[in-house]
């Protein structure tokens, strides 16, 4: 009798096991997981936005989709994707950023038409984050120059906020009237004030807020308003009078959805970046949304200021990736002229963490 119990009891459970294998499997067949590798001050959004999307896309398909993320600098994620990280969207700070990819054969020459507003769900700018009660009066871009302040900033060679920061600081000179002599010579005595350089903004963050360096750090919009929040009574925001309009870029990873048959599902999620439940989610989480109705209703967050194109400095972000950050460009020379030690002609200049 034991032994008959025994048997049953086996069959019981083998065939339980089938069938637990056999719901996974269906279970797996109906979902599909996408990889989008953005930018570093980005998680929180993705958060919500992803889980806004697959709960969309399930009650409208009945496909379960699942997304998984993944963030850094924005220049060192690109970079990633060539190397054989398994993206199927991108969302990244800069369209050279992405441009990088199309280089390499991995996404479309024309990945900027396939999608509104030149694939730019929305918009952002590099602002100041100072400590409480601005105790250094730091209202202006000539005013990081002074005596005795330290900027917080990441490296420009691995970061989009690290490549905006150059950009704004150079065209806040341009802007108003002055050469390309003239901002140069800013944008030296900028980087002899900033005294470590991480390798993308939300390090950035921690270093200026957690470590307590600098007297201002140079940021993304939602950014600040995120260490605004999380560091309330020790931190401030300042709106410089003029800065930069930053212009995120998102797209297919064409040669990993043909491979992995996401196609449908990678363009469906960015396209649902353009809706408006999305915008109204983009705009809480402190990046401009590229509906006006929408922009409008989160001016207390979101206030006006002026942004000029990247077009004052370049032909256009390509251009400015050429002109100011390959080997040898302005910013390697600018900051081979701060820190003659360095030698950032042909890898990253020093960043914190890792040896020079």
């Amino acid at each position: 009798m034991r032994t008959a119990w025994l048997n049953t009891f086996a069959l019981i459970a083998v065939a339980i096991s089938v069938a637990l294998v056999v719901v996974k499997n269906v279970a797996r067949d109906n979902s599909t997981q996408l990889v989008n590798v953005s930018y570093d001050p980005t998680r929180e959004l993705f958060q919500d936005l992803n889980r806004q999307f697959t709960e969309r896309y399930f009650k409208e398909t009945g496909k379960k989709l699942s997304i998984q993320q993944s963030h850094g600098g924005s220049s060192r994620q690109a970079r990633s994707v060539v190397d054989g990280a398994p993206a199927d969207v991108v969302t990244l700070a800069l369209s050279s950023d992405v441009d990088m990819l199309a280089k390499h054969g991995l996404i479309a020459e024309n990945w900027a038409q396939r999608l509104p507003n030149n694939s730019q769900p929305f918009s952002s700018t590099i602002v100041f984050v100072v400590r409480k009660g601005n105790p250094r009066g730091i209202k202006d871009w000539p005013d990081l120059i002074r005596p005795g302040v330290f900027v917080i900033t990441p490296n420009p060679k691995t970061s989009g906020n690290g490549k905006l920061s150059v950009l704004a600081a150079w065209g806040s000179v341009i802007y108003r009237g002055g050469s390309d002599a003239e901002a140069r010579r800013y944008l030296t005595e900028l980087y002899q004030h900033v005294p470590v350089l991480n390798t993308g903004a939300r390090d950035a963050t921690n270093t200026f807020n957690q470590e307590k360096l600098g007297d201002v750090h140079l940021t993304w919009e939602n950014e600040a308003l995120l260490e605004a929040e999380e560091y309330r009574g020790e931190v401030e925001i300042v709106y410089p009078p003029v800065s930069i309009r930053a212009e995120p870029s998102v797209a297919w990873v064409d040669a990993n959805v043909s491979r992995r048959k996401t196609e449908p599902y990678a363009k469906a999620y960015l396209e649902f970046l353009y809706t408006d439940e999305a915008q109204e989610t983009i705009a809480r989480h402190g990046c401009r949304p590229i509906k006006p109705e929408i922009l409008r209703k989160h001016l207390d967050r979101l206030p006006p200021i002026e942004l000029f194109p990247v077009t004052i400095l370049a032909e256009n972000w390509s251009n400015a990736q050429e002109k100011f950050f390959a080997d040898n460009g302005i910013f390697d020379t600018v900051h081979r002229a701060t820190d003659p030690a360095s030698d950032s002609g042909s890898k990253d200049a020093p960043v914190k963490g890792e040896a020079r």
